[in-house]
Formats: structure tokens, sequence, C-alpha cells
């Protein structure tokens, strides 16, 4: 114990050797347009070349270097711009290095003593995020990802209406009613299977032919979960769903839930950087009426994953109780040995307590690096470059052969079918459909295989697989969206 139980001079040097390769491999190879989007290997093979067993005795630091390396190299380079699979990709410089900040620092923004740099930053992004929203006051925390963002909405708006379910749980309560769209995330469901409220209790409302909650289909759903001797209680508003980008009218889902007394939730995790944008914040028009909100900077803000926020309004006004520390009441506990009230700064700062989370990433800390090198205009102006480009890409698709919108998209989903030349001609037949449902799966494989791309596709109720393309990357070019079309022609070409 007289020395140190680390060598940090060989630390450090193997670290230097590291951040080249993540530099040239991670960072420079990851967003060149000449590289490979992936090379695909399948698992008993990827298995062999990774070595992944764990042994008793450690590696010297080439294998380990090569190691790095391979990681990378064998990894999908979501960062590459012909990479439209998920709703994030691309890498920002500057996100990237408020992540490697985050994880250099490793702490966790649960207390002002241990990150008080973190805890600072954190208030001040989710402020402004509230007041992109409308909002002059509120409260708020980064979560794990919108899936947890929208479990935190649910678990406040039970506390809100029924404070005695954080001591005696569900067993005193009536059952409760959810509501939210056909199209909603499938995270609703999960969390009230973790609530315990339970999955039969949410109700999905109709949507129109867009993937648009029906307002007059809410109200008769709540109309008739009442009749049935249930408890309305909670109602998810989507804003930007998962595969149509279909943004619910909230006004008059406001309208409804002010009605009826109930917790009016918006999920914007996809949808709600739009609201940076002065021609595009339209589209949530009405979202200053919800009780809370969830909105993803990682999904169309190259922030990284992961950057979720879940905001909550000050909606004091006429609720069973004050929202003002609503966050506090619902999920803190104290904890004598973290949270002690009797420390020499304002202890208002020791946020942790507010989330079900103890240890926790400080996720605010990338996007308020990157919000300081682009400011509020420059991220705008990433929005609408996205829009922008999803706009030429649905030209290019409707003037060429062999392409077929599912529909016109609103926001950035871009949704069609490829119909390869042996079933052009046949769409009357009764074959055709059941074909046609096999394309995307084939194409996919093919541009998998091949590296050239990748791009999602999924099938949607009485639609048969089409393919959903996502743009929210700037480094996107006119000639990524043209090659993109014409890899899908060519690898259709023969099925």
């Amino acid at each position: 114990l007289d020395d140190p139980g680390l060598d940090n001079i060989a630390g450090e040097e193997f670290l230097q050797e590291v951040l080249q390769i993540l530099l040239e491999e991670g960072v420079r190879k990851s967003t060149d347009v000449t590289q490979k989007v992936c090379d695909w290997k399948e698992p008993l093979e990827l298995r062999e070349l990774l070595d992944l067993e764990l042994r008793s005795d450690g590696e010297g630091r080439e294998r380990l270097l090569q190691r790095c390396r391979d990681v990378l190299r064998l990894s999908v380079r979501t960062g590459h711009p012909r990479f439209f699979n998920q709703l994030f990709s691309g890498l920002d410089h500057h996100a990237l290095a408020g992540r490697f900040l985050t994880e250099t620092l490793n702490t966790s923004p649960y207390t002002y003593e241990v990150a008080p740099v973190l805890v600072l930053m954190e208030e001040q992004v989710l402020a402004k995020l509230r007041e992109l929203v409308g909002w002059s006051s509120g409260d708020g925390i980064f979560a794990p990802g919108g899936s947890m963002s929208n479990m935190l909405a649910m678990n406040v708006a039970r506390f809100w209406r029924f404070p005695e379910s954080r001591s005696r749980g569900n067993w005193d309560l009536p059952r409760l009613a959810l509501f939210a769209s056909q199209e909603s995330h499938y995270s609703i469901q999960k969390g009230a299977a973790f609530l315990g409220i339970g999955t039969e209790n949410v109700h999905l409302v109709r949507t129109d032919e867009r993937g648009k909650m029906i307002p007059e289909e809410l109200e008769k759903e709540i109309q008739r979960v009442k009749a049935e001797g249930s408890e309305p209680l909670f109602v998810c508003a989507t804003s930007g769903t998962t595969v149509l980008g279909a943004f619910d009218p909230l006004g008059a889902i406001a309208d409804i839930c002010a009605r009826h007394g109930l917790w009016l939730h918006v999920d914007a995790a996809w949808g709600g950087s739009a609201l940076l944008s002065p021609q595009l914040r339209h589209l949530l028009a009405g979202i200053h009426r919800a009780d809370s909100v969830t909105w993803n900077p990682h999904k169309l803000l190259m922030v990284g994953l992961q950057c979720s926020a879940f905001l909550l309004r000050d909606s004091s006004v006429g609720a069973p109780c004050s929202s003002q520390g609503l966050l506090q009441r619902c999920h803190g506990v104290g904890a004598s040995y973290l949270f002690q009230r009797d420390k020499f700064y304002d202890v208002s700062l020791d946020t942790g307590d507010k989330s079900p989370q103890c240890g926790r990433r400080a996720d605010g800390l990338k996007l308020w690096i990157l919000w300081k090198a682009v400011g509020s205009r420059g991220l705008g102006w990433r929005v609408e470059r996205a829009f922008a480009a999803t706009w030429y890409l649905l030209e290019q698709v409707k003037r060429r052969e062999g392409f077929r919108l599912v529909m016109e998209p609103e926001f950035l989903n871009l949704c069609f079918w490829f119909i390869p030349p042996s079933l052009r001609g046949q769409e009357n037949s009764p074959e055709f459909w059941d074909k046609l449902g096999k394309v995307a799966p084939a194409i996919k494989e093919k541009m998998i295989r091949r590296g050239s791309m990748m791009v999602g596709y999924q099938p949607q109720g009485s639609r048969v697989n089409f393919f959903r393309q996502i743009v929210t990357n700037p480094a996107v070019t006119r000639q990524d969206l043209d090659f993109f079309l014409d890899e899908i022609q060519e690898l259709g070409r023969d099925l």
C-alpha cells in the first residue's frame, strides 16, 4: 500500500493511442461516405473475430489497442451519411467532446457537491427546453431515454391525482385508465405494466388516415371507460409518431383533458426539436397546455445517445396538489447519507432525489456544449435542413418508376414501397401485396451485406412492409439522397 496500484504513466500513454484510434476509426471513417456503413458478420463469425472470452490474466497494450480498433471497425457506423436506419444518426464533434468530458469526469449530477458544474448546466438546459415549450416555470430531469421519460410522466400523474399511491401502492386506488393513440410509442404499455397499472388499462384511441389521434374518439373512449367504472387519469398525445411522424392535435386534446380533469402528457421525443424552428414549431401548437413533455435531443439534434428530457409544467392551479416540488414529492426519499439538509450550500441544488435513479449520467453537458457552439438558430437550421432533405427525397420518389408513397409526410418520416419490375402491373392480383411485403426485407439484407447503407422497414396495420427513411444528419447531401434511391433500385431490380 506504500505505492499506487495504478501505473498512471502507462495509462496515459495507452489513452493517447486510444484517442488516435477513436479519431481515425470512430470519427473520420465513421463520417466518410466512401467507407462502408457496416462490415456485416454473422454472429458466430463475429464472436470468433472478437475473442469475447474473459480470462484470468490480462492482455498486453498492443492486443488491447487492436481490440479497440476491432470494436470500432466491426460496429455499425451511425455517424455515416448513409445511415438512415434510426431516429438518431450523424456525429457532431462538439457534442462528442461533451460526451468525452462526461465520461472523464465520471460523476453523477445528483448533488451539487460532487457535480457543481454539471448540476448548474442541467438546470440551465432544462429551463431553456421549458421556455421553448412555452412555460415560464416548472421542473424537469434528464432520464435514460424517451421510454423512461414517458414512464416518469405516468408515475407523476398517478401521484398528482392520488398522493397516497406513493405509500400504499395501488391497493386503495380505483382501476386507472390511460389513453394514447394507436400510433403511440410502445413505452406507454410498457410503463403501465412496470407501474402495476396494467396493459389492459391502456386504451388506444383511433387515429385518422395520417396517424393522428381523433379527439372525438378520445372523448368517446373516456366516456366508455367511465361508464365501465374505471377512473380516467392520463392522456398521452404524440408529437411525431415513430412510424408515420404524425402530430396529434394538441389543442383539441388539451380541451378534453381540461374538461375531464386529466393529466396531459405530450410525447415529443421525436418531434420536440421542431420547436427550435420558427417554420416548423406550428406542428406542436398547443404543447404549452400540457402538464408534462418528453423531448429527446439525441434524436434530431445529434447530441448523441442518450439525452432525454422529462419536462414538467407548474400546474398548481386547480390541481389536487401543487406541482411545486412534485418530482421531489413523488420520488424523493431523502437518504441521509446523500441529501443531508444541513449542508453549507443551497441544498435545493441537490436534485438527484427528484429521479427514481440514484447514479445518473450527466446528459445535459453534451447538449449544453452543442448549444453553446451553434446557438438556438444553428439547432433550428439543422431541423429545417433535415426537413428540406426529406422534401427533396419526396419529390424524387414521386418521379421515379417503381416507388410508391405510403402517404405524404408531415415531418421527416418518408414511408414508401419499392415495386420491383417483376411485380409492376400486377397490383390487382391477389398475391401482389403478399409478394410486395417480402421486397423490403430482401433489399435490406442485400444492402447490409454490401455495407452500402442502412434504412428501416416495417409493416403497419393492413400495410405490408414499407421503407421508412429518416434524414437527421446535416452531413447528408443531395448526392447521398440520390444514391439512396439508386441503391434501392439496383438491389431490388432482380427480385
